[in-house]
């Protein structure tokens, strides 16, 4: 039971202290149209928060309960991006080797060069494809030897666009080669087989899972359209770069051919999310997305998954754009994880994780000890959900609070 007075709309756990936490939860539901959400954090190996809230189903009136699961779209690439530090970490993979050591059939199209370090930090110059592909060619296997054939979009490491999807299909083909056939959703789950997060939902835990909620007709109407339209900032920008095809923004969201971002509710159905798409379709729920991202920084009381000397360069900036080339805003990527402004959600710059479409967010903070994890089923149309910025927000509200918050 939550600990805190103004929690009658909130299920689970907040430590004392932490109210504000929940008050940044309430008035999610109350004011931001937060329909169903899940939030876990650790700090230094305590589990402080671990609390749900809403309906997991609005049509059948179902609550999001303890074990509750959702599609946690780009939030995805953090755990891929686990995946191939792992295999860095038993010396499988090594970052500063080209991507052809592994995947011979690689080196074609002016891609001999790419490592692997450029091509998990967003800069091979791959985030679109210039030959069709479709979920059947993923499918199917079909899609390696497009991907193979792919020439780079520009010179590979001198500029930064996200992968929006690219990633996920070479990152899926990189793991596989490296490993002798093991896809990332198997690999990640031997590196976690007790915690409740997919990449490939199983049939067990389908049940479980939340019904997703995109856009409405009235979001696209009054609240889309007009920054499309008459807006400066990030979102106007993204808008208007996506529906141009050549733009390197429309080229990085127009694959798989047959599921364009006007059909993000196909990533909510059993078909796909049985699926293996490392890019976006990994399924599972705050407390999953803290406690890896826990492990992983040795915070969450449990077994530390990875040496401390693996994980302490990804604390710094590998690569960083004034204006990303797709997103068209400041940031940056260390080993496949998102390095974001410290105004946002953690002001640590060592920090370190990957925020998804909608708002879901896995994030580690080692200057802190925080591990955070974020799902929801209602989608955002904004880049940075303000739902998960106000949890961010309160959190190191509190944490500053009692002095001990680092940044800049």
């Amino acid at each position: 039971m939550a600990t805190h007075s103004t929690t009658s709309l909130i299920e689970g756990y907040i430590a004392p202290g932490f109210g504000p936490v929940a008050d940044a939860m309430v008035a999610n539901l109350k004011k931001r149209r937060e329909l169903g959400a899940s939030l876990c954090v650790y700090e230094q190996g305590e589990k402080v928060i671990d609390a749900w809230c809403g309906l997991a189903d609005r049509e059948a009136n179902r609550p999001w309960v303890e074990d509750t699961l959702c599609v946690m779209f780009s939030a995805t690439k953090g755990l891929a991006a686990m995946v191939v530090l792992d295999l860095a970490q038993q010396g499988v993979v090594d970052y500063d080797a080209p991507v052809a050591t592994y995947w011979p059939e690689f080196a074609q199209a002016g891609k001999e060069g790419i490592t692997v370090r450029m091509l998990m930090n967003h800069q091979a110059g791959l985030h679109g494809l210039s030959e069709p592909l479709t979920l059947d060619d993923i499918a199917s296997g079909r899609a390696a030897a497009i991907l193979e054939r792919q020439s780079p979009l520009w010179e590979p490491g001198a500029e930064q666009g996200y992968h929006a999807v690219t990633y996920g299909l070479y990152v899926a083909e990189l793991v596989a080669r490296a490993t002798g056939g093991t896809s990332v959703g198997q690999y990640f789950k031997t590196m976690w087989p007790d915690v409740d997060a997919y990449i490939g939902v199983t049939a067990a835990a389908e049940p479980r899972l939340a019904s997703l909620y995109p856009a409405t007709t009235a979001d696209k109407l009054l609240r889309i359209a007009p920054r499309f339209f008459g807006h400066f900032g990030t979102e106007g920008r993204v808008y208007r770069a996506a529906v141009r095809k050549r733009s390197a923004t429309g080229r990085a969201f127009g694959v798989p051919t047959d599921l364009p971002p006007t059909q993000v509710a196909r990533y909510g159905s059993v078909e796909l999310l049985r699926m293996e798409l490392p890019w976006g379709n990994g399924v599972g729920n705050g407390r999953a997305l803290a406690t890896v991202y826990g492990d992983m920084i040795g915070v969450s009381g449990r077994e530390r998954r990875f040496s401390s000397d693996v994980v302490a360069p990804i604390y710094d900036r590998q690569s960083w754009q004034a204006r990303d080339n797709v997103l068209r805003k400041p940031l940056g990527w260390s080993q496949g994880f998102l390095k974001e402004e410290t105004r946002l959600f953690c002001p640590s710059p060592a920090s370190f994780g990957h925020a998804g479409a909608g708002g879901s967010l896995g994030w580690a903070d080692p200057d802190n000890g925080i591990a955070f994890g974020y799902v929801m089923n209602r989608m955002d149309f904004r880049v940075r959900s303000p739902r998960v910025l106000a949890l961010c927000h309160a959190l190191y509200g509190v944490v500053s609070g009692r002095g001990r918050a680092t940044g800049p």
